[in-house]
């Protein structure tokens, strides 16, 4: 593709805004505009550049405001066996890791034939990762932003208590403004959400019950590992009938599954770093108050006890860059703003509490 002229860009810029002069350096061209440009117009423009293989980026400073031309290298790297290995490897982690769980759970009290919970257990756990990848990969098409393929991260099954780290997705193209930076990060977190409500219901409806004496007995003797459930994991248990007064019920492994999309969801939509919920922060916030909040949220993971995940963002965001989109000026629009106490309101009731809702 050829490069535009000076003047091309001049031309094509002048279409969507006034320009007061121009400034040109080595590494890019300055075109000084007299009145912000609207935020769809600006998007128009960025992704005509974009096209062009240039990066038209909008900056306020004290002088006025700029629209700065430069070049842009997308990434044509397409190792699309990367992805595709990586689904396979994760497949098998999750399918191992389901097959011992269902022998477990049936020596205190009987789930199924193991093979068969084995691929209920992968088809829930698979399904709320990737329903919460293609809920990133659909807002990223409804914006016309370029993404990769999902990359499965397979875990350490059994002994490692993870069969899978989740999944992620590569931008292979420039977000515009604050509006899409906040569709994108919120709508995996949403997507997955809805998929492990659903799956967290049928689970609990599968799962069974026994005696508080029975569970306390095999909790004595098999050192089991009391695992902290969440608002909404247990209003599903509540809405499968199984909240019964002198009973526990018995988590099968398709209710694990759920268990770990709500984790997921929380950790997710934590407002830290590069997680989803940061570029939610991020785009409602700016550049400051992110920082702020990444540094709360890695003391939220401290405090409920999540210490790999709090180091592993506190090392991460010292090191990666700031998620800033091209046009940093024009605001985030109402509508969203207001949407992102909803948003921390979700990370709630997602979160692993060390208390129920449900009476005793």
């Amino acid at each position: 593709m050829n490069t535009p002229t000076i003047d091309e860009i001049i031309s094509t810029v002048s279409a969507f805004c006034t320009i007061k002069g121009t400034n040109q350096t080595d590494k890019s061209l300055e075109i000084e505009i007299n009145e912000t440009i609207v935020v769809d117009g600006f998007r128009d423009l960025a992704q005509k550049m974009e096209q062009k293989n240039l990066i038209a980026r909008l900056e306020k400073r004290s002088n006025g405001t700029f629209i700065t031309i430069s070049r842009f290298q997308p990434s044509t790297t397409r190792r699309t066996w990367i992805p595709r290995a990586l689904f396979c490897g994760t497949i098998m982690t999750v399918m191992i890791d389901g097959y011992y769980r269902a022998i477990s759970t049936n020596s205190i009290a009987k789930v199924g034939d193991p093979l068969v919970i084995a691929i209920l257990y992968t088809i829930s756990l698979m399904g709320i990762l990737g329903i919460h990848e293609l809920g990133h990969i659909i807002a990223s098409k409804k914006h016309k932003l370029r993404v990769s393929w999902p990359y499965f991260i397979p875990g350490i099954p059994i002994v490692g208590f993870i069969p899978t780290f989740g999944a992620l997705i590569m931008s292979r193209g420039l977000i515009i403004n604050r509006n899409i930076l906040f569709d994108v990060g919120i709508s995996g977190p949403i997507a997955g959400l809805i998929v492990a409500i659903l799956v967290s219901t049928y689970g609990a409806y599968v799962s069974p019950l026994i005696s508080d004496s029975v569970a306390q007995e095999f909790s004595a003797k098999q050192g089991l590992v009391d695992i902290h459930s969440s608002i909404l994991m247990d209003a599903t248990i509540a809405l499968a009938g199984k909240h019964v007064p002198g009973k526990e019920i018995v988590m099968s492994p398709v209710l694990l599954a759920a268990w770990f999309g709500f984790l997921i969801t929380f950790l997710n939509l934590l407002p830290a770093w590069q997680l989803d919920g940061g570029h939610v922060a991020r785009a409602t916030f700016g550049i400051k108050w992110h920082r702020i909040l990444t540094y709360a949220s890695i003391g939220i993971l401290a405090a409920t006890g999540y210490f790999i995940m709090a180091f592993f963002v506190l090392i991460f965001s010292m090191r990666s860059q700031d998620v800033r989109p091209l046009d940093d000026i024009s605001p985030l629009s109402s509508k969203r703003k207001k949407m992102f106490v909803f948003i921390m309101i979700l990370a709630f009731l997602c979160a692993p509490l060390p208390f129920s809702i449900l009476p005793k």
